[in-house]
């Protein structure tokens, strides 16, 4: 009994000792676990802090069109893991989330813009019947010449409101007869504020389709303006057509200061029309010309490149026109009189010709199909010194006809897009 009692209590003892073993052991493991999961979460709190620091900020930048790289995962040993793409999950949500608000505002700025643009077009259309009025109501010299230089300034108001509803998605507003594209380059000259540094070199037979003259005009008033605020006051912006087999070429040159390579990436992407405009990033102020001209290339079947250089040092833009796009119109038999020949009344004695109490001659009313279009240019010739004050007020009565004969066109509705 002493025997067996001694080797139970022997088998006991080594059973305990096992189990104490045994318990050590798995403590141990216990221990080394809670280790790793308190260190893994640790690396998991670290790497969700970058994320929301870093990760996030810098994927909003870079969706902003910023030039900033997006980090990836601060500690390598969590790649690969669920975790990890967990957060890559959370940066698809987000990502996706940042775009639909964008998308959102976009639209409802552009929503917004269109509206007050169509509203300034309305009451620079107003604007632009009263000055009508006048020009056919005043005769003096003076007056015609202010008449015309706010004239000239509404204008060029029109063709900011004009170029900003377009981005926004409006139309141009305004149907033309096909026109020949010498017309739509000096009415795209009319509407910029630097209009006599412009000088068309050449000249060409061939006209552009009804629906395009509008569109083309105000992309070639964008361009010209470009080319002249971004050169010296004193040089000029030479304009040039090229036929070429398949088209025609319009060729502005300017002698500013050229652009280097990341502002060519940039104008080659706003002018190609492929992708959304975000009017949120166009700086401050605005710079909407490449953006409005790639909107109205897109739209319109014709297309705009501004990679080369000009033979002035600036930049050369270039308006390809396809065939599709031209065509040709009669030439017109009525050949209007210059401007500083006298009108026809004078070819009667004076004391025949029905004159106004200043001694100016009455401008009779002439139907829109009569009316001759001439340049600014002439009407500036028109009133230098020593001329006669009939010659003052024929060239400016001239001029303004001119200019009112080119903007008839057919009303725009409320969208601002032609009528039917």
């Amino acid at each position: 009994m002493m025997v067996t009692a001694f080797w139970c209590a022997i088998a006991g003892l080594i059973a305990l000792a096992v189990l104490l073993v045994r318990e050590r052991q798995i403590t141990a493991r216990l221990r080394g676990r809670k280790a790793e999961l308190h260190a893994e979460r640790h690396l998991r709190d670290e790497e969700l802090r970058h994320l929301v620091a870093s990760r996030l900020p810098a994927l909003v930048e870079a969706l902003y069109g910023r030039p900033v790289e997006v980090p990836g995962i601060r500690h390598r040993v969590l790649a690969g893991t669920a975790y990890e793409q967990d957060l890559q999950n959370v940066m698809g949500m987000f990502a996706d989330s940042v775009e639909s608000a964008k998308a959102r505002a976009d639209q409802s700025a552009k929503s917004s813009l269109k509206a007050m643009m169509r509203a300034v077009q309305s009451l620079a259309s107003e604007q632009q019947l009263v000055i009508s009025d006048m020009q056919e109501r005043h005769d003096d010299p003076d007056v015609l010449e202010d008449l015309l230089r706010i004239d000239h300034a509404n204008a060029q108001l029109g063709r900011r409101a004009q170029a900003t509803a377009v981005l926004c998605g409006s139309w141009p507003g305004q149907q033309r007869a096909d026109s020949s594209i010498t017309d739509v380059v000096r009415g795209a000259t009319s509407r910029i504020r630097d209009y006599l540094r412009i000088e068309v070199n050449s000249q060409i037979t061939l006209a552009v389709v009804s629906r395009v003259v509008e569109p083309l005009v105000l992309a070639i008033a964008e361009l010209l303006d470009n080319g002249a605020r971004h050169s010296q006051p004193n040089t000029s912006v030479q304009v040039n057509f090229q036929s070429v087999h398949n088209g025609l070429a319009v060729i502005i040159d300017d002698a500013g200061v050229a652009m280097d390579t990341e502002e060519m990436e940039r104008a080659a992407r706003l002018l190609s029309g492929r992708e959304s405009v975000d009017i949120n990033r166009l700086g401050d102020p605005p710079q909407v010309g490449f953006a409005v001209v790639g909107v109205l290339a897109a739209r319109y079947g014709f297309s705009v490149s501004v990679d080369t250089r000009s033979p002035y040092g600036g930049v050369r833009a270039v308006v390809f026109l396809p065939t599709e796009l031209l065509t040709r119109i009669e030439s017109n038999p009525r050949q209007p009189a210059p401007v500083a020949e006298a009108p026809a009344e004078t070819a009667e004695p004076a004391r025949e010709r029905d004159l106004t109490a200043g001694g100016l001659p009455k401008r009779r009313r002439v139907r829109i199909g009569e009316q001759s279009q001439t340049g600014e240019q002439h009407v500036l010739k028109a009133t230098m010194p020593g001329r006669p004050a009939w010659v003052t007020a024929a060239g400016m009565g001239a001029w303004q006809r001119g200019t009112r004969s080119g903007r008839a066109a057919a009303s725009p509705d409320s969208e601002g897009n032609p009528q039917a």
